[in-house]
């Protein structure tokens, strides 16, 4: 099969191939799936779990991307609530060779149904995305109905995914960015929205909750607007922000099969949108990656046509 690899954690996106890989074999509760679309995070690249197993010995060359969209073809013993030919989605593990390749070998639980009317290019965008917004939000963040939530980076996959889903919630939504994202963030629900560049991020008061993506300084003035028993969620790793009276959590998306049912359903009506900036194909994939000119939004990549 086709698949793209990195053997450089220093090179990067750079350091990406397209070359010819073994296609995968259905373990015990696992499936493989023929992959249609697949997500991918630039981030990754910086994230151990890319580069080594869980005993940190070095599992190079690894294929990276771990959202995808595709269709069962094959099925590993013990596996449970899926068949032969079903439309899926869902996130691949982070140790695991992940789903820039036509085929992937995924744990069955970490995969949910693809309504037939749901493109596979909507699909991909969604797992990594979706699950961190819903997670962070009403797992970690507790949301609750009245409550004002700051989402920073709301014109991003996340943000717009984080922004949406809090106002359908019944939170007040003020969202961030620089100056040319402002309008994205209104349209996809931001009540309010503070230019980072040239608004004071102070100005807006005391919130319940943030919803962080950029960490570090960002995050550290967060912390001041947290009202008492409120929450600062960030998804940018371990911080030294810390309210006065509130919490602060820092966590790591998971895959789960029943989230994943939510937000595809809210797709499926219309209270939700993903958001992609660009779709390339596999061939153009590496090509993709390292454009000097970033797209707003995710960056999918159609395996297959």
């Amino acid at each position: 099969m086709k698949a793209i690899v990195v053997t450089d954690q220093a090179a990067g996106t750079a350091g990406m191939k397209l070359v010819e890989r073994p296609e995968p074999q259905a373990a015990i509760n696992d499936v493989v799936v023929q992959v249609h679309a697949s997500g991918f995070v630039p981030d990754e690249l910086t994230w151990p779990p890319t580069w080594t197993d869980r005993l940190d010995r070095d599992r190079t060359p690894s294929i990276p991307g771990h959202e995808l969209a595709g269709v069962v073809t094959a099925l590993g013993y013990g596996t449970r609530g899926l068949s032969l030919g079903q439309r899926v989605l869902g996130l691949t593990d982070w140790h695991r060779d992940g789903t820039l390749a036509e085929y992937v070998a995924i744990e069955a639980r970490n995969l949910a149904p693809l309504p037939g009317d749901v493109d596979f290019t909507v699909g991909a965008s969604l797992p990594i995305s979706g699950l961190t917004a819903w997670q962070g939000l009403f797992e970690h963040g507790r949301l609750r109905a009245g409550q004002s939530v700051l989402v920073h980076g709301a014109a991003g996959a996340v943000g717009s995914m984080v922004t949406q889903l809090a106002r359908e919630a019944g939170a007040y939504v003020i969202g961030t960015g620089r100056s040319a994202h402002r309008q994205t963030a209104l349209d996809f629900g931001a009540q309010a929205f503070v230019d980072l560049e040239k608004d004071a991020l102070e100005d807006v008061g005391k919130v319940d909750l943030v919803f962080d993506v950029f960490g570090g300084d960002i995050a550290k003035r967060s912390a001041g607007l947290i009202r008492a028993g409120g929450t600062l969620v960030t998804i940018a790793g371990p911080t030294e922000a810390r309210p006065a009276d509130g919490l602060v959590v820092d966590f790591v998306v998971e895959a789960d099969r029943a989230q994943l049912g939510e937000i595809v359903r809210r797709v499926r009506d219309g209270r939700l949108r993903t958001h992609i900036g660009n779709v390339a194909t596999l061939d153009d994939a590496v090509a993709a990656f390292n454009r000097k000119k970033r797209i707003a939004g995710k960056t999918i990549i159609r395996v297959r046509p």
